[in-house]
């Protein structure tokens, strides 16, 4: 296992951005039934007619249950569905934020075809993904490791992720509420893992962010038809 010997500490006092797939526009629940809007909007209608009274809560201070959604979407999603990543081989989960948003982006682009399309035969001319970037407030101290990748290169490897997983199990077990690394997908620019949800709040909506693979890269869109980063997949 790769020692501490070297590492420092990084003061995390501020927002981090946090990528992950959603849909920019609602779905009408009722669309599968009919091609008619009419027809949605009665079905609605009978919907209000019949369903019980909405919650209404007696402490409503306490009881904010849109924002407790939230909360479990952005930060709470991957400690509840633990799955392998870089610093976890899936026994526990782990929080990726970065910096700087367009890190998020190389690092997400990175996964999105070497991953999730690549495993699926998908990776073709067309496919598309929308996603939505949030900032999440991290106050933390976690442990730094970029002073020690020169030495250890190995836990920035571009696919083989046995130390920095077997490092990551050790924090996880030690309590430590996380790292700070160098991103691999982007060197030059940082990523924070985060191990325990407790140093994360306030999650916000930043901007929406559409992939979709074209000639050969993958296009990236902050609005609608206007290309903001093109990138090598």
């Amino acid at each position: 296992m790769v020692p501490l010997t070297g590492a420092a500490l990084a003061e995390v006092r501020g927002d981090l951005y946090r990528n992950i797939v959603a849909i920019h526009a609602p779905q009408d629940l009722y669309d599968d039934l009919s091609h008619e809007p009419t027809d949605w909007a009665t079905a609605q209608q009978v919907e209000r007619a019949v369903k019980p009274a909405p919650y209404v809560s007696a402490t409503p201070v306490i009881h904010r249950p849109f924002e407790d959604a939230q909360w479990q979407t952005v930060i709470g999603w991957p400690f509840a569905h633990p799955q392998g990543s870089r610093f976890s081989s899936g026994q526990f989960g782990v929080w990726y934020g970065c910096t700087h948003l367009k890190t998020t982006v190389y690092e997400t682009v990175h996964h999105w075809v070497h991953g999730l399309l690549a495993d699926a035969g998908f990776a073709r001319e067309g496919v598309r993904i929308e996603r939505r970037v949030h900032r999440v407030a991290c106050q933390a101290t976690l442990v730094d490791l970029r002073p020690l990748l020169a030495a250890h290169p190995e836990l920035v490897h571009p696919s083989d992720y046995t130390a920095a997983q077997a490092l990551g199990a050790r924090l996880h077990t030690e309590g430590q509420p996380g790292l700070v690394t160098d991103s691999v997908r982007l060197p030059g620019t940082d990523c924070h893992a985060v191990l325990n949800p407790v140093v994360l709040t306030n999650p916000r909506v930043h901007c929406p962010l559409t992939y979709r693979l074209e000639a050969g890269a993958v296009v990236v869109e902050r609005e609608p038809g206007r290309v903001w980063l093109r990138l090598a997949p």
